[in-house]
């Protein structure tokens, strides 16, 4: 059963899980190769004297695509096989980067191909993020789910130190084709590690049409203040913070006239600390509030931006680009793990699939915006700008806080079915509109504390379905309030019933439910037919089909 949105477990807990130690495993393998290949692919600009906007486009180049497939690969995660899925993808993206080899061998790769390919890798990227990182909810225990995402970004911060060190040396002694070659053999293992993982069972769900799937996920972030605060303060951040991820080649071969071995030196340290990060934010979690967790890591991250430019030589950038590597962590780990962990099961991809969409969305944005400041201000002024956006981003989080999701129920809770009619044959359940009508009788004392607590229990029958809200006075009695919200369909309605209430929601209806002095009474209506309506309704019909009876109830 799961637990609330934080409880906490041993850091290595994960590990317990076979599967997990093998895709992550995998996982660190594969980020090493995409490490490298990006090292590659900034270097082999660099040696051709590109100039620092067209450099930091290996990123947006590698970014770019979740703007666009972010939200369908989520749906596409929600309901396909995401195993199969992510063979199917990482199997692409080896086909692509064994082109690029094949090319940068040749002496073809010119700058648009070198971008176009990246673009096409970062398609891939887009397309498994959401059903990777959905994965692991399904195969380790709720509570270590924090732990797991935290395990999840040490495992890309140990491939960030350890591949761009890597990639220096293979460039000096092999050149950067070699680094792609090596980059093919990383998806290699990732496949085969997934091939021979044949125990995944996938979660069963209802199929849905892509468009309500969307839909629905949209609904479910736009009208959840946790989530929503967590993706709008992620975004501030990763705008600026990409200054140094996509700056930091120039840093090195301008600022400090360093070559390929000591570029990969720089990316050593801001990995090294990423990876000091994971060790020191269980305890730092443990003591600290989630809020103030990210605070201070912007902070750090915001004053490292500042101080890299003027570092005299390479271990004094060294040297500041460790603590940067801890901020980092702070900040993408904390955020990850509690939108893994506040995310209800029946809609966690296609949240997550939004999650990736500002994480890459707003990388690719930011890199663009640095390099073209860095080419039009300067290096410096461009870092030293990041860094006081970034430091006002941390104290944006002293005035408005982020909400505590302590003590917020995540599991599912299955409603009673009890109340409402039998649905007559003529009515396709699964295509005509419901309205779900809740009668109250509240006395005027308690009137407008009932109203107060009305506005959650808006939001948590928007999140979990609801079209339209309202809530009205009875005209003739007005100690009756009705609330009044349409589902998509009778199937919704019963799907929210099943497994779309949390605990919380139902704490929120409950306490709504308490201020009426009889119980509250329930009606449905169901969308009169017409002939309009019918027009699509053999396609969908196709798509859409009941799991199994369920009795009608109240909601």
């Amino acid at each position: 059963m799961e637990a609330t949105a934080a409880t906490p477990s041993g850091f290595l807990a994960p590990f317990r899980v076979g599967a997990f130690r093998a895709l992550w495993l995998a996982g660190i393998v594969s980020n090493i190769g995409a490490w490298m290949q990006t090292v590659g692919a900034q270097w082999l600009l660099v040696e051709a004297h590109s100039p620092a906007w067209v450099i930091a486009l290996v990123q947006t180049a590698a970014a770019a695509p979740v703007l666009l497939l972010a939200i369908p690969a989520g749906v596409l995660g929600e309901f396909l096989n995401k195993r199969l899925l992510l063979i199917v993808v990482q199997t692409g993206q080896l086909i692509v980067v064994g082109l690029l080899t094949a090319l940068t061998v040749a002496g073809l790769t010119t700058a648009p191909v070198l971008l176009g390919l990246t673009l096409l890798l970062g398609a891939g990227s887009a397309l498994q993020l959401p059903a990777y990182q959905a994965i692991v909810p399904e195969i380790v225990p709720v509570r270590d789910i924090p732990s797991a995402a935290s395990l999840s970004s040490t495992g890309v911060n140990i491939a960030r130190a350890i591949g761009p060190a890597v990639a220096g040396v293979v460039v000096a002694q092999f050149g950067v084709a070699a680094v792609f070659l090596l980059n093919a053999l990383s998806f290699a293992a990732f496949v085969a590690t997934l091939l021979l993982w044949r125990s995944y069972r996938p979660r069963r769900s209802r199929p849905e049409t892509f468009i309500d799937a969307t839909l629905a996920g949209l609904r479910y972030v736009r009208h959840s203040v946790i989530i929503r605060s967590m993706y709008l303060r992620l975004g501030l951040f990763l705008i600026p913070a990409s200054g140094i991820w996509s700056l930091l080649p120039v840093v090195a071969s301008t600022s400090l006239g360093l070559g390929s071995a000591g570029y990969g030196v720089l990316l050593a340290a801001l990995g090294g600390g990423s990876i000091l990060g994971a060790l020191l934010l269980p305890a730092a979690s443990a003591r600290l509030k989630q809020n103030t967790v990210i605070l201070i890591s912007a902070a750090v991250f915001g004053a490292g931006s500042i101080a890299l430019p003027w570092a005299p030589n390479e271990w004094i950038a060294a040297a500041v680009l460790v603590p940067v590597g801890v901020a980092w962590l702070g900040v993408i780990a904390t955020i990850n793990g509690g939108v893994q962990s506040f995310l209800p099961a029946w809609v966690r991809t296609r949240g997550l699939s939004l999650y990736q969409l500002v994480l890459y969305g707003c990388t690719a944005l930011g890199s663009l915006l640095v390099g073209a400041a860095a080419d039009a201000a300067g290096l410096a002024t461009t870092l030293v700008t990041a860094g006081i956006l970034i430091v006002a981003v941390a104290v944006s989080l002293i005035i408005r806080p982020f909400a505590d999701p302590t003590g917020m129920g995540r599991a599912a809770v299955p409603l009673p079915l009890t109340d409402a009619p039998p649905v007559r044959a003529e009515y396709d359940v699964d295509e005509d509109q419901v309205l779900v009508l809740v009668r109250y009788t509240v006395p005027e004392a308690d009137r407008e504390r009932f109203t107060r607590q009305m506005e959650p229990v808006e939001e948590s029958r928007r999140r979990t379905g609801a079209r339209r809200w309202e809530l009205y006075t009875d005209r003739d009695d007005p100690a009756v309030l009705v609330e009044a919200f349409v589902v998509g369909s009778w199937q919704e309605h019963l799907d929210q019933h099943a497994d779309r209430i949390t605990q919380y929601d139902d704490e929120l209806l409950e306490a709504a439910k308490a201020f009426s002095t009889t119980p509250p009474s329930v009606q449905h209506l169901l969308a009169a037919p017409h002939k309009t309506r019918y027009l699509f309704a053999n396609r969908r019909r196709a798509i859409r089909k009941q799991p199994h009876h369920r009795e009608a109830g109240d909601p």
